[in-house]
Order: C-alpha cells, then structure tokens, then sequence
C-alpha cells in the first residue's frame, strides 16, 4: 500500500506528477501545511510521525515513512523500474540522474532563496553556487537537450522542472527561450495534466 500525503498548489504537486507518470495506485491524503504567513497548519502531533516539520510532500510504503522530494522520487523510481523514469544501477545515466536529484535541493533550491529573500551569497560562502550561475548551468542543459539527460524524460524533470512553471510565472526565473521551451516539453506530458487536474482539496 501506498499512501501520499498532499497539499494542494505546494511543492508536493511534483510527487504528485511522479505518481501520475509512475501509473501506480495510491491513497492521497490531503493534509494543511503552514503556509508563508505562518497560518495552515493543523494535522497536529500525529502528523509530525511521518514528516517531523508536518511539510508535505510525504509517503509511507508498506507502514514506512519517507519523506523530501528527491527521496521519494528515487524510492519509487527504484521501487517501480519497469517505467524507466529513473535509471537503474549500471546504467550510465544513473550517476547524473541522482546528481539532478541532488543538485534540485542541494543547490538550485538553496540559490534561488538565497537570491529572493536577500540572504546575500558570497561565492563559496555555502555549498551551492551563485544564482545566476546555477541559472545559467540549467539553462546551458535544457537548451542543448530536450531533458535533463538529454534525451530521456526522467524523474528528475518531474522534481527540477515540476517547479518552473510557477517559478517562470512569478518572475522567479528568467524567462528566457530555453527555459520556456523546456517547460513547454515537459508539460505537454499526459500525466501533467492528470496532474493538474488533481491538484486540488
């Protein structure tokens, strides 16, 4: 059993687009997040057992809990290898798919909220880069490529580009024709839309 633990138009719309794409049943649970006003949050204690900041997104297969979405997505990928959205041990795409993965939250997260709520970055200051140079890294890939690995759709266009539409929307990201291109490809995507549709109390 399955269950994923959802809130709508959060950054857990990305685990909800994987699972659409992976095909697989699932239970959705649909649970208040604090929200960037401080108001939101009510699942209360029991909650914080499966995610300890009561954040979204959140999984538990088979009664064990997982949680951030990089995790998650390479748990089912690896859980659910027959639909080849994530690469599989010996595969020579497996080390830059997990680095996508990493790099999502490790590095292009941290540098956009560094560049937006005026933390200030000095290069080398922290472990990811400058933000118009991570910028300018993806936008290098995606205008090269139609995917992250080149020409293979992977989950790791779900976690990194699952947000850009907002992000290009809200002026977040540049809004240049390479990003606006590759967002236009990866949402084209069936399961995008079956998504969307979902994405909803």
């Amino acid at each position: 059993m399955l269950t994923f633990y959802h809130a709508p138009r959060s950054r857990s719309f990305r685990i909800l687009w994987l699972l659409e794409e992976l095909g697989v049943p699932y239970d959705r649970k649909i649970v208040s997040i604090r929200r960037g006003d401080g108001t939101g949050e009510s699942e209360g204690p029991a909650y914080r057992n499966i995610h300890p900041h009561a954040k979204v997104p959140a999984i538990i297969h088979n009664g064990v809990p997982i949680f951030e979405t990089p995790a998650i997505a390479l748990f089912l990928t690896d859980l659910f290898p027959e639909t080849d959205l994530g690469p599989k041990i010996g595969d020579p795409l497996r080390g830059p798919y997990l680095s996508w993965l990493s790099y999502t939250t490790g590095v292009f997260e941290p540098a956009l909220t560094a560049k937006y709520t005026n933390m200030g970055h000095k290069y080398g200051a922290f472990g990811w880069g400058p933000f118009d140079e991570v910028i300018g890294h993806i936008g290098n890939i995606v205008s090269k490529n139609q995917f992250l690995l080149g020409n293979k759709f992977s989950a790791a266009d779900i976690v990194l580009g699952g947000s850009m539409p907002f992000l290009i929307t809200t002026k977040l990201l540049p809004d240049t024709e390479p990003f606006k291109s590759y967002i236009a490809r990866i949402t084209a995507r069936p399961a995008y839309s079956a998504a969307k549709a979902k994405d909803r109390m």
